[in-house]
């Protein structure tokens, strides 16, 4: 009876938590005139967003276009570009696509100016571009002969496109003469996110000039693709290939982040679930990368995530130029990027650290694109909870037979802390006595609880990183890797907004409730029994942790939540199951007991833990006569 009204208690102080939060926000709404007052200062701060994003976005605009019919700014283009001038001013862009992906690129600075999806649209049907509007800039930095500082953005480059089989290659040449060129060279494959990309010059050794430095500058401001901004760009992140297969990030939060590294194999320039990827097939010698976050608070106006930079030096091999590069503007997914084993594209996905990686790597996103294959996603995800849940019910037997027998225990501990209650030292040592006799670890709950994190991580790096959960639909959430919203405000209430968003999930909200019967079910006892010095209070600790879920999975993907969600019924139906067939606490009693009656021989470690107690406790005596 006492347990009963425990639960019952408990769940009552729950309800009457979210009552006393809803009566709040009621009686605090705002009024009409408020509300008109809000809107007005609401339009004034879009504006300022909006000319602080134009203000960024001009940072890195590719440089201002050449009146081509007004004779004297050709002529000072020429005079400006030197030797270079030899080529024939022209604007215009030459496009490139296959079935995948779409390029323009520009006669000026022979950059591509545009990229875009053909097979994906952003959450609100526009179609994804990783390059567009000026949000990017390439080029390469160098001085010539005559000491004029050029850049290849400020130079004009005549195109020509041709083909080899099934391949387009286009071809840019800034000419010094028609034989004396700087080229950029494009191939693209059918069918393929890869555009090869070489940078080779001929005849210009003694054009450039070799005692200067020679670099390649690229920036770019990621596109914002994702329905939550800021969800976003907790994995928008640049990373890179460095010192013979290490992979490292920039970070995701900081507001600046700059690294100078070696031997670098490929940088990417990671937009969530799109990824805009510069490699070479030798590599780069040092890389300077920087990473700035733009974006404050969730907002549907924010437009870019953050702001990528990498400067490259470059090295003259014989007077000239030469690098053999590969673009790759496509999906983060690993299905896609393994393709391209010999660069290891695919380490770049954050599947997580060690072996946390490892199991989300090669254990769930095989087995949930196979289960996706033949099932609906948000099944799929159901069946996968399912099936890792009975494969660790051992595990969860082990925890549930740990308290079981602590349980069991209880009375004998109780009359020692209170025999002891004022000798810490002593209560201790007679403590560990008992679990020895009887046969008890109190880590033996613990240990299965560790086992288990390496599992429960990988999946919670999964769900935000499966390229096959995005867009795909479950029930009511329209997206499984982004949030599940029934219930939408524009109102910006402070704080609020900020950690919780101006929505509201279910699932978070059915997972929260499930965690905190599985909390009720699994901490009861623990409760029950007299709270130890230090020890955390697991009353708060019951409340706290579906508050935790609720608050701050919101913004989550939905598919992650579904997840917990299921998780937790099923762990609360197997310790049910485990309590009520399975465990008869008679017998564990009574084994216990038995094994109390036995004569048990210390091991080392328990050997020298009681030596140092009672060296301690000798120690604190002697002390105590003086």
């Amino acid at each position: 009876m006492e347990e009963k009204k425990l639960d019952i208690n408990s769940i009552i102080g729950f309800v009457l938590i979210f009552g006393i939060l809803i009566f709040m926000f009621y009686q605090n709404r705002p009024t009409p005139e408020e509300l008109e007052a809000q809107k007005v200062e609401q339009e004034k701060i879009e504006t300022e967003q909006q000319q602080a994003e134009t203000t960024k976005k001009a940072e890195i605009d590719t440089p201002k276009p050449i009146d081509l019919q007004d004779s004297v700014a050709v002529s000072d283009y020429k005079n400006s570009v030197g030797a270079f001038g030899f080529t024939t001013a022209s604007e215009g862009t030459t496009v490139l696509e296959n079935e995948v992906l779409y390029l323009e690129v520009d006669n000026k600075g022979g950059q591509i100016v545009e990229a875009k999806m053909k097979n994906f649209v952003t959450y609100d049907s526009v179609p994804v571009y990783m390059v567009k509007d000026g949000n990017a800039s390439f080029g390469i930095n160098f001085t010539s002969s005559d000491n004029r500082i050029l850049n290849t953005k400020d130079l004009f480059f005549e195109p020509s496109v041709s083909q080899s089989g099934d391949n387009q290659i286009l071809s840019l040449k800034a000419k010094i003469s028609d034989s004396r060129f700087l080229e950029y060279r494009y191939e693209m494959k059918p069918n393929d996110y890869m555009v090869d990309f070489t940078i080779r010059s001929q005849g210009l050794n003694g054009v450039i000039n070799s005692g200067r430095p020679i670099d390649l500058e690229w920036d770019l401001k990621g596109i914002r693709h994702g329905k939550s901004v800021k969800y976003e760009n907790r994995y928008t992140r640049l990373t890179y290939n460095h010192n013979g297969g290490k992979i490292s990030k920039l970070s995701e939060s900081s507001e600046l982040d700059e690294e100078t590294e070696e031997d670098v194999k490929w940088l990417s320039y990671r937009q969530h679930f799109f990824s805009t990827i510069l490699a070479t097939d030798d590599h780069f010698d040092t890389a300077e990368l920087s990473s700035q976050n733009l974006v404050e608070e969730e907002s549907k106006e924010t437009l870019f995530t953050k702001a990528y930079s990498a400067k490259v030096p470059l090295e003259l091999k014989g007077g000239e130029l030469t690098q053999n590069m590969h673009w790759y503007y496509g999906p983060t997914d690993v299905k896609i990027l393994d393709d391209y084993k010999d660069l290891n594209l695919a380490d770049s996905i954050p599947f997580g650290w060690g072996i946390f990686g490892w199991i989300n790597r090669y254990v769930f996103t095989p087995f949930y694109n196979f289960l996706s294959s033949f099932l609906p996603y948000g099944i799929a995800i159901i069946v996968m909870t399912i099936l890792v849940r009975l494969a660790l019910s051992p595990v969860t037997y082990k925890s549930y037979l740990s308290q079981a027998k602590m349980k069991v225990l209880k009375p004998e501990i109780t009359e020692i802390n209170d025999k002891y209650k004022d000798n810490a030292m002593k209560k201790q040592q007679e403590t560990m006595k008992l679990y020895n006799k009887a046969g008890v670890s109190p880590m033996s709950g613990c240990i299965p609880a560790l086992l288990q994190l390496p599992i429960f991580y990988a999946l919670f790096m999964f769900f935000p990183t499966s390229f096959a959960l995005r867009q795909k639909s479950f029930l009511w959430a329209e997206d499984l890797a982004s949030y599940d919203s029934i219930f939408e405000w524009s109102t910006h209430i402070p704080v609020i907004s900020s950690f919780y968003g101006n929505h509201v999930s279910l699932f978070p909200i059915l997972a929260s409730v499930a965690i905190f019967f599985y909390m009720t079910l699994t901490t009861g006892q623990t409760m029950q029994m007299q709270q130890q010095p230090g020890m955390p209070n697991m009353k708060f600790i019951m409340y706290l942790s579906p508050l935790i879920m609720l608050i701050f999975f919101n913004n989550y993907a939905s598919g992650l939540s579904l997840y917990y969600f299921i998780s937790n019924l099923i762990t609360i139906f197997i310790m049910l199951a485990i309590k009520n067939y399975i465990l008869d606490e008679d017998k564990i009693h009574a084994q216990i007991q038995e094994n109390k009656k036995k004569p048990k021989k210390e091991n080392r470690f328990q050997k020298k833990m009681r030596e140092m107690m009672e060296q301690a406790e000798e120690q604190k005596k002697a002390g105590g006569r003086r």
